[in-house]
């Protein structure tokens, strides 16, 4: 758990991925589209993926992907993150984080 707060606290966007994950690929797309450069995490990729997908369980990821921590705090999956945007409150959360500029 530590590594992933660790992980999380060093940029402004972190996504916990895996590369056979269409709802990851899906939310990848989205920042990056926005312009956002995320830091991605490919789980099935990672010596210690596994270890880190137990872990984000345990914060209550659940699916454990894509988990995605904006600001260092946890903001959800790929439901929660498409509500946000659709809400029109994820560009402003990512601003005020410093991902966007624009």
């Amino acid at each position: 758990m530590e590594a992933v707060t660790k992980m999380v606290s060093e940029r402004p966007v972190v996504i916990f991925s895996k590369n056979s994950c269409c709802m990851s690929h899906s939310i990848k797309t989205l920042l990056c589209d926005f312009g956002v450069n995320p830091a991605v995490y490919e789980l099935d990729e990672m010596q210690r993926g596994r270890e880190i997908e137990q872990a984000l369980l345990r914060l209550g990821c659940n699916p454990s992907v894509p988990a995605v921590f904006i600001g260092g705090e946890f903001v959800g999956g790929a439901n929660e993150v498409m509500s946000l945007h659709l809400k029109r409150s994820l560009i402003p959360m990512l601003k005020r984080v410093g991902a966007l500029w624009v």
